[in-house]
């Protein structure tokens, strides 16, 4: 199969990888989804993903033998290279030490998804060993006050950035997983925000594009380019809001201890509960890496716990309104970023209010 002959390059935060294929449009989604890191050149000693319209060649790897089963997928080993296969949509072979991945597929849609995961996972894993870790979280931010607002998968961190960023003074983070470092400080990891059809807005259509994904169907991406000029490259953490959502007409908080925090953080961060991990590109290497993650877990920890001690915490309960959801938390930021005191006891945001100065 011959070299495909378009390329993208990115740089993220030192780890850097050259993507490869022939197929623009899923090359193009990629760009689009990782712009922040977009290089112009091919760095130095990058990593590198080709993805290959075709049939995947199984009987060329067909001693491999099965070591990782997830619901998305299967891992084979086979010498020193993990197969991955996509329950036969497409077939992944990721080679560490030449450190390359083959990714064959006849469905664009499966390509795109698969290779966006696998970069997710290995972005993660050295950015991990630079001691930035991903929080699974909504990071926010005015001047250099920052707030992490912690939602389950499916909880509405997209929605509620999308919210935020119709106040001029927001700044972003990342929609999904900002990065935290050994002191507690926020780094940005801006990808695409993902929201469900219908949830549009006022976001102009070029910003906009529809995808569909293997297991949980159409997905609206708003690109980069819509919010680029807000991303906040570094920020002191302020705010942390464990959130929760109700079907109440209004929003509200009350102080959330350390405890708790600290409970949350261990999910969303230290665990990594909603990120993708890829651990079917990890634990495949051998009682060893079982070690080595438990390092990481107390590398972690430790950022964490440094970001809290920095940090006041609320328990978020978000009601039906998405506006006053995003009111609340702008309010809140901005009195943090002046320096006024903190809320005690619990706190209203009523579903009316709205700002008419936006």
């Amino acid at each position: 199969m011959s070299q495909p002959p378009f390329s993208v390059f990115l740089d993220i935060y030192g780890y850097r990888v050259a993507i490869r294929s022939s197929l623009c449009p899923v090359l193009e989604n990629l760009a689009q989804d990782f712009a922040f890191f977009r290089t112009e050149a091919e760095p130095a000693d990058s990593h590198t993903i080709e993805l290959l319209e075709g049939d995947p060649p199984y009987d060329k790897i067909s001693d491999a033998k099965a070591v990782v089963y997830t619901p998305r997928n299967v891992s084979y080993r086979s010498g020193t290279s993990t197969i991955i296969d996509y329950s036969g949509h497409a077939l992944g072979i990721h080679e560490p030490a030449n450190k390359s991945f083959r990714l064959f597929s006849r469905e664009p849609d499966f390509l795109y998804e698969a290779a966006y995961l696998f970069l997710l996972s290995q972005a993660g894993e050295a950015l991990d060993a630079q001691h930035l870790h991903r929080v699974h979280a909504l990071g926010i931010s005015i001047g250099d006050s920052a707030a992490l607002v912690l939602l389950p998968m499916g909880g509405g961190k997209s929605t509620m950035a999308a919210s935020l960023l119709r106040y001029g003074e927001i700044g972003l983070l990342s929609d999904d997983s900002p990065l935290i470092d050994g002191q507690g400080d926020l780094h940005a990891f801006p990808l695409r925000l993902g929201i469900l059809p219908g949830s549009e807005g006022a976001i102009p259509p070029e910003h906009l594009r529809r995808i569909n994904r293997m297991e949980f169907g159409t997905k609206i991406l708003v690109n980069y380019s819509y919010f680029a000029g807000r991303v906040r490259p570094r920020a002191t953490p302020r705010l942390v809001f464990l959130g929760e959502r109700s079907l109440a007409k209004s929003c509200s908080i009350r102080p959330a201890t350390t405890g708790a925090a600290l409970r949350a953080m261990i999910a969303n961060c230290v665990v990594g509960l909603g990120l993708f991990q890829g651990m079917e590109f990890v634990f495949q290497r051998g009682p060893g890496e079982v070690f080595k993650k438990a390092i990481v877990a107390w590398a972690r920890l430790r950022a964490s716990w440094h970001m809290l001690r920095r940090s006041r915490s609320y328990h978020l309960v978000l009601g039906r309104d998405p506006e006053a959801n995003a009111r609340m938390i702008f309010d809140l930021l901005t009195a943090a970023n002046n320096n006024y005191a903190a809320p005690q006891g619990v706190r209203s945001w009523p579903a009316d209010s709205s700002r008419s100065d936006r």
